[in-house]
């Protein structure tokens, strides 16, 4: 084949067997990789538990890594998550999907429980499992350190995945994390220290002309971007370019969602950052937009945080020093832990403890929390966990038990929606109405209106989730769209694609991981926001006012997403559509 290898690696850590199953040409077409392969290896195990021993771990590529297809460097984690019991998977950057392509492989699957700590070394065909337990309690970039992997890539898990910490992080090539979701810890259970990969060989190419031409068009496209290239761009100020936005629009998440303006926000945005760190450009293997962003000054080589800890490590949780928030993102990143649900986990804490926090003591507790001591043992479990055990099930600011990012949904009404049917739980990447509610991209929305925003959402979902298959970004799709990528597709496959036939393999990915929550008892009642949404009102400013959510305009919303969506009223698959998508609703 081109662009596929056909070949997914089956690692079985209880028997430390290691085999290959080979995948038709159909079977990679219909689910092109990534996160599309990653739910048809998740699926027959839906019903088992989390930690059971034949639950997999996933990682896949998709057919444009390993080539000059713009931004597709990225690979895709899946399995069913500690955090939420439902799917559980992250996209990540760095450089370990285009060496597992170059490997030879399109995919892992992880299953078994190893007795002891391990490694799995990939040396492009031969795979081997070796011992770990010097390394286990080292945290991540001591590992890096350690490993000194160079050209290789590295995927690994911190003391939080191995401390049981639901929202534990998978952290590769020193700077790149597989956040949400807990995928650390599903490592972790395994007893999965860490996975280097190194590759010699290369993606076949049908038409090489033909994606050199897809590439101009898309870096034509995305040169010609302010969002994504322009001076306030992602390329210059990285992810924390959105900073001051949610500040403008009055919903920048604070005090645990109380309120929606942090007073202080103008002094704590990218701009602060730059002029403290003066960052330079990183990014992932491949990508051209380089959006994340290395000090050199002040604490020359540490991450300047994504826009998700800058907000919810100031705002969240009331305090305004950006040198903590630095402090805080990397230690969530040495300990292997997802930033968003730490910081939120901690704004419930002290929104039912009444404890403000000091910088010193925010660090203490992060520590705390994956060392499982002290107050970490409860919060470990994240924030639905910790204030059920508290008796205070309101404070937490989650949907379907994973903790909602840095946009406060009182503010745009698709992400409202968005947050409430998504998939893995409260999520802005599903759909990422952020797009066009703020940014304006492909075009703009009333962000204080539900009218349109069910096909819109639906329609998001389908192309993030072939996004997400080609293991592509989706901050190029501020510029470029299906259309490019279809020809890139096209172009390395030999096999003619259209944007409308990728949308259709998208919605059939969506589909099928609605089946796998359904099978895990998942309907409208978990398609929900917190109360909390709907009974208070946001902090405006003197040009706008920011009301409570309409619980009535949002449940007809999402009754019409129900519709589009093509499930039942109670948002439960149905056996004709899973039927004419080719998927079994059963299973």
């Amino acid at each position: 084949m081109y662009g596929w290898t056909g070949h997914i690696a089956l690692i079985d850590l209880t028997r430390h067997r290691i085999s290959t199953l080979s995948l038709s040409p159909e079977t990679c077409a219909g689910h092109i990789g990534g996160r599309g392969l990653g739910g048809l290896f998740v699926r027959p195990a839906a019903r088992l538990a989390w930690d059971h021993e034949d639950m997999p771990v996933c990682l896949f590529t998709g057919p444009l890594t390993a080539t000059i297809a713009p931004t597709s460097g990225r690979c895709h984690m899946m399995s069913i998550s500690p955090l939420t019991g439902l799917v559980g998977d992250a996209s990540v950057g760095g450089k370990i999907g285009v060496q597992l392509k170059r490997a030879g492989w399109d995919g892992l699957v992880i299953t078994g429980k190893s007795s002891a700590p391990v490694g799995i070394e990939i040396e492009d065909d031969c795979i081997t499992l070796v011992s770990a337990t010097h390394l286990w309690g080292m945290p991540t970039d001591t590992l890096y350190d350690t490993l000194t992997p160079g050209k290789a890539g590295l995927a690994c898990i911190g003391p939080a995945g191995e401390n049981g910490v639901r929202f534990a992080a998978v952290i590769t090539d020193r700077y790149h994390a597989a956040g949400r979701t807990g995928l650390g810890l599903s490592l972790g259970v395994k007893k999965v220290k860490y996975i280097r990969v190194s590759g010699t060989g290369g993606t076949r190419v049908k038409h090489p002309d033909r994606l050199k031409q897809a590439r101009t068009d898309i870096l034509r496209l995305t040169a010609a971007s302010p969002a994504l290239m322009g001076r306030f761009g992602i390329a210059r100020l990285g992810t924390g370019a959105l900073y001051d936005l949610m500040d403008n629009r009055s919903m920048m998440p604070t005090h645990n969602f109380n309120a929606t303006r942090f007073a202080p926000a103008s002094r704590l945005n990218a701009h602060a950052y730059a002029a403290t760190y003066l960052p330079r450009r990183h990014g992932c293997k491949g990508c051209h937009i380089l959006c994340k962003k290395i000090a050199t000054q002040s604490d020359p080589g540490l991450p300047i945080p994504e826009f998700e800890a800058m907000s919810h490590f100031t705002a969240l949780v009331g305090l305004q020093d950006i040198q903590l928030v630095t402090a805080a993102n990397q230690l969530c990143n040495r300990l292997g832990m997802d930033t968003i649900s730490a910081a939120s986990s901690l704004a419930c804490y002290r929104e039912i403890t009444r404890q403000h926090f000091t910088p010193q003591s925010l660090l203490a507790l992060l520590k705390d929390t994956a060392l499982d001591r002290g107050d970490g043992r409860d919060l470990k479990h994240g924030a639905a966990r910790y204030a059920r055990s508290m008796g205070k099930p309101e404070t937490a600011m989650t949907v379907k038990g994973l903790e909602l990012p840095a946009y406060d949904p009182r503010g745009a009404y698709g992400m409202a929606l968005g947050y409430a049917v998504a998939t893995r739980g409260g999520c802005h990447l599903r759909a990422y109405p952020i797009s066009h509610e703020i940014l304006r991209k492909p075009v703009a929305t009333d962000r204080f209106s539900f009218s349109g925003k069910a096909r819109i959402i639906k329609i998001a979902e389908d192309l993030n989730a072939v996004v997400d298959s080609l293991t592509a970004c989706k901050f190029t799709f501020f510029a470029a769209g299906l259309e490019e990528y279809a020809r890139a597709l096209h172009a390395v496959t030999g096999n003619p694609v259209t944007a409308g036939d990728l949308l259709d393999v998208g919605e059939k990915i969506i589909y099928n991981e609605r089946i796998i929550n359904s099978l895990n008892g998942v309907d409208a009642r978990h398609d929900i926001l917190p109360d909390r949404f709907f009974d208070q009102p946001g902090t405006g400013c003197d040009r706008f006012f920011v009301p409570p959510i309409d619980r009535t305009a949002f449940l007809s919303a999402r009754s019409a997403y129900y519709t589009v969506r093509e499930l039942t009223k109670d948002g439960r698959p149905r056996q004709d559509t899973a039927r004419r998508l080719g998927i079994d609703r059963h299973g």
